[in-house]
């Protein structure tokens, strides 16, 4: 950590577990992932399976729980909402299970827009309970480009979404802000293999360091080398605890995180 250990443990609101069928991901399982959080101090990640994001959210879902049952503590997991996939038999699931923390969703894999009916259960369930959404966003995509979410949330204040790689690209991070400064609902998350220090230094000098929250993509993407990306940022160090788990512990309170509450 470079001498720039946070005030608090880490937490990484955004990562995956298990293989994936586009390409290889080396030590998928949570066994692996709880090894490398032991060494970058992460005391919790919240992960997505990539069976359910992929081909079956039902079945993947259920291989998320076995991991947060396999490494309680450490482990904690999000239901994916498939639009295509009776959306509402997941979030009856979710809401009976409290396991899950959070929901899932990614509009650009699954082909449909934030915007669309399909998603609609999810965000009045959000809304209703505090639950908070992750969604895939990325630059110019017709299903989640980040613009798309202003609708979301102008028509559902209450609920909390996390832009999950704040748009991607640099220009996708530019329209992620915008949107967040519009709308206080509106999250930004900060893995991407095109994420930069400075891109996260003016998430938060736009919007403030309390709707900035760290997460990896982790396996995808290494899990300390999107952390050094917030350790090694030009931030203060209150900045830094804020985006590396105290913002994340303060979203998260329809079912807090395991470890250590504010």
């Amino acid at each position: 950590m470079i001498g720039r250990r946070p005030q608090r443990r880490v937490v990484d609101v955004h990562a995956h577990l298990g293989p994936y069928s586009l390409f290889h991901i080396p030590d998928p399982d949570a066994t692996t992932m709880v090894g490398v959080m032991d060494r970058t101090g992460t005391e919790v990640t919240v992960v997505a399976a990539n069976r359910a994001i992929q081909q079956d959210a039902h079945l993947g879902n259920s291989q998320a729980l076995a991991a947060v049952d396999a490494h309680p503590g450490r482990i904690a997991a999000y239901a994916v909402v498939n639009p295509w996939q009776d959306p509402e038999r997941e979030l009856e699931r979710l809401a009976g299970d409290d396991r899950f923390v959070g929901i899932k969703v990614h509009p650009s894999l699954h082909r449909y827009p934030v915007t669309g009916s399909r998603y609609s259960a999810v965000w009045a369930f959000a809304e209703e309970t505090g639950c908070p959404v992750l969604s895939h966003s990325q630059h110019q995509s017709p299903y989640d480009a980040p613009p798309l979410f202003e609708a979301v949330a102008a028509k559902y204040p209450g609920a909390a979404v996390i832009l999950g790689h704040a748009g991607i690209t640099p220009p996708g991070v530019d329209e992620s802000i915008e949107a967040a400064a519009r709308y206080e609902s509106l999250w930004l998350e900060v893995c991407g293999s095109q994420m930069t220090s400075s891109l996260i230094l003016a998430m938060i000098e736009r919007v403030g360091s309390r709707r900035v929250l760290f997460g990896s993509d982790f396996p995808f993407i290494d899990q300390r080398m999107s952390l050094g990306r917030v350790v090694c940022a030009p931030l203060t160090d209150g900045q830094r605890d804020d985006v590396l788990s105290g913002n994340a512990r303060r979203l998260f309170r329809w079912r807090p995180l395991p470890g250590v509450q504010e």
